[in-house]
């Protein structure tokens, strides 16, 4: 399988703490993988040694075939880093800020000129081009500092909470960002405490904990590893929510779950079979529900059965610099 990133047996210490501890993980070309982890689980200095930006006690780590230790070079000119906050120049324009990464990554004037108009009218920003950057909101600020990243062409760029004080519109806004660039062949390594956005954008989630890798996979892979679906009905009337409860716990064989606040009856489901018997057994009864579902268990679910923390990421921010 062709790998744009592969880490093998990663071993880092500082003083008495291990930092890594023997990680594992690879993403295919052109994909998103995730790295989520509770405080100080390690996820960020596995990007500083991807990054060649720190040198691993032992183990290997090739970005497209490279090793970053052998060939730290090659790799700086295959990759690029976005920290957790924009790192644009707030008193240059949107272009002005491209053309300066442009000329500092050694292109000519014009070839730097190109490239900035093209990358402002992909991140939807060419109305804003000759604004200052001070004025951009949140999320078109993000958008304006992936737009940087990709000046210098990278083939896989490592993102740090990308998304971090946004608002859910500009969320929204740099997923669909992230997810035109992996369309176009990026590779992306994403350190995210919102398991929401690892849900949306990873084709494969790494769970880090005390250093390791504890569990990989798809998200659906993830979820199912810790067991059953779950069955959720709330009842459209609150007097009928003891009778829903009871029919719940007829069909499922278990004792629900009731939430006195909410009105949401829960209950673990052996097969896809016990969402329509509950319909049936409901509409008998004539007792009306204003949400009825199956689901999976949630990615927070998976988190805290693997790690026994919620997640959060205390680490050291990553440098807003990039190491291209």
């Amino acid at each position: 399988m062709d790998y744009a990133i592969e880490a093998e047996g990663l071993r880092k210490r500082f003083g008495a703490t291990r930092a890594l501890d023997g990680v594992d993980f690879a993403a295919r070309r052109g994909s998103v993988l995730a790295l989520l982890g509770p405080n100080g689980a390690g996820k960020t200095t596995a990007v500083r040694v991807l990054a060649t930006l720190l040198r691993a006690d032992a183990g290997r780590a090739r970005i497209c075939g490279y090793d970053v230790a052998a060939d730290a070079v090659q790799v700086r000119q295959l990759i690029a880093l976005t920290g957790q906050y924009a790192s644009v120049d707030d008193e240059l324009t949107g272009a002005e800020n491209l053309l300066m990464i442009g000329r500092l990554l050694g292109l000519t004037r014009q070839a730097a000129r190109q490239r900035a108009g093209e990358l402002l009218g992909r991140f939807g920003l060419a109305d804003a081009a000759r604004r200052a950057a001070k004025t951009y909101s949140g999320g078109m600020r993000r958008r304006l500092d992936l737009a940087a990243s990709l000046v210098g062409e990278p083939e896989v760029i490592f993102l740090d909470e990308p998304t971090t004080g946004l608002d859910p519109r500009a969320r929204i806004e740099v997923w669909e960002t992230i997810r035109g660039l992996v369309a176009g062949g990026v590779t992306v390594l994403l350190t995210t405490q919102y398991l929401d956005e690892a849900d949306e954008l990873a084709d494969l989630i790494a769970v880090m904990d005390h250093g390791l890798v504890v569990a990989a996979g798809t998200a659906a892979e993830l979820k199912a590893t810790i067991g059953s679906q779950t069955i959720a009905a709330r009842a459209a009337s609150a007097g009928d929510t003891a009778g829903i409860a009871q029919i719940v716990a007829t069909v499922t064989g278990s004792t629900p779950e009731m939430n006195s606040e909410t009105g949401l009856v829960t209950a673990p489901a052996r097969d896809n079979s016990v969402l329509a018997a509950l319909v049936r057994q409901l509409d008998e009864a004539g007792l009306a529900t204003s949400e009825l579902a199956l689901r999976l268990p949630s990615l927070d679910e998976v988190f805290l059965t693997l790690t026994g923390h919620r997640a959060g990421d205390g680490e050291a921010p990553l440098d807003p610099g990039r190491a291209a």
